[in-house]
């Protein structure tokens, strides 16, 4: 991708090919000087990461790495993790990799100086200022998917080990101090993660344009995200070294997460009871609920997605944007129901409880009730 190019919102971001290379440099500029590198398992021993991890060292910042990070990470997780800073003398954090890696990272950064458990954190009211801000951490953030946005948001989903309840932990000072967004990294991305971490970048946009709240920001850039995935996510599925298309997927994994804002509803709120019970991807999840949802939503948001069709450059109104829907997840291999990810169910009484008091549920454009959120499980499984 030849497009260089430095933006300040809604933090400081570095996006082009190759711009990792500057990662030492985004350290020291957000106060680094013995980072540590937060990674998932997978993602560890690969080569991406050990250039990340040689570009460090041979800026004199040294060669840490924690990569005891689950795929829904959980608190378990982030208490190894705050051990590790601490013992390290760590005083930042990159943050590097998916979803996973991203949120964890951002979590250890926030969470440890605190003395509080991180549960007193959540994203409720303004639980966020029972938190010391002085003792957070600076981050800077790289993603290696184009699917969460983690790396422009200001919190990070946690899974209760013992409830398995997934949980989203919030203070301003989580958002990234720099974002390096490189389209290179994300080439060796297996097909069915590109094409997970691709359609919740557009399960991100889609909830925040349906949303009811009032947010005309975030609800243009959800408009021109959900049109940046429909143009490019079938391209890096069919050609994984398209660098001009995985760039376009960078920006729309950005976008949905500065977009969601606004709000999100239904598809994550069916979506965080199954990834927190079956480990589950999280945007093949959102992909597979997204059809009964538009369906469920229908009523609600119809004119508004005829004006996204329209401009997507769909015809048929809601019906035609319903119809690409379904398009693009059969182009993309994504399995019609739930049970193809393991999902069974004599379940569905336990995630409609956890459907229910998830905080994407108040967001949705239709009110969200037992009976038909049972309904959409039942569809969906």
């Amino acid at each position: 991708m030849s497009v260089s190019v430095n933006w300040s919102y809604p933090t400081s971001i570095r996006f082009g090919a190759g711009r990792i290379t500057e990662l030492a440099d985004a350290c020291k500029a957000a106060g680094m000087e013995r980072p540590l590198l937060v990674t998932d398992r997978g993602l560890a021993p690969l080569p991406i990461t050990g250039k990340a991890l040689d570009i460090l060292e041979e800026a004199g910042l040294g060669r840490a790495v924690f990569s005891e990070v689950d795929p829904n990470p959980n608190d378990k997780n982030l208490a190894a993790g705050i051990a590790a800073f601490r013992a390290g003398g760590h005083d930042g954090v990159v943050a590097f990799g998916g979803g996973s890696g991203l949120d964890l990272g951002k979590l250890i950064a926030f969470m440890a100086g605190q003395t509080r458990l991180v549960w007193d954190f959540e994203d409720i009211g303004d639980w966020w200022t029972r938190a010391d801000a002085t003792k957070i951490a600076p981050i800077v953030a790289v993603p290696t998917t184009a699917g969460t946005g983690s790396e422009v948001g200001r919190a990070g989903v946690l899974t209760n080990s013992e409830t398995h309840v997934k949980k989203i932990i919030f203070h301003p000072k989580m958002l990234p101090a720099v974002t390096i967004c490189d389209p290179e990294l994300t080439v060796g991305m297996p097909k069915a993660i590109t094409v997970g971490t691709g359609m919740d970048a557009f399960a991100h946009s889609l909830e925040a344009y349906s949303s009811s709240f009032y947010h005309p920001m975030s609800q243009g850039i959800a408009l021109e995200g959900m049109r940046l995935v429909k143009e490019n996510l079938p391209k890096v599925a069919a050609d994984p070294g398209d660098l001009d298309a995985r760039g376009h997927m960078m920006s729309a994994a950005a976008m949905g997460a500065v977009a969601f804002q606004k709000g999100l509803g239904a598809i994550h709120a069916l979506s965080h009871p199954v990834g927190a019970l079956y480990n589950t991807h999280h945007g093949m999840t959102n992909a597979v609920v997204m059809p009964p949802v538009l369906r469920f939503n229908r009523p609600a948001i119809e004119a508004r997605i005829a004006k996204a069709a329209a401009y997507m450059g769909i015809s048929g109104g809601f019906d035609g944007f319903y119809d690409f829907v379904l398009s693009l997840r059969s182009e993309l291999g994504v399995p019609d129901k739930l049970s193809a990810l393991g999902v069974e169910r004599d379940r569905i009484d336990e995630m409609v409880e956890m459907a229910l008091v998830d905080p994407t549920a108040g967001g949705n454009p239709v009110l969200m009730d037992r009976k038909n959120t049972r309904a959409l499980y039942e569809e969906t499984i």
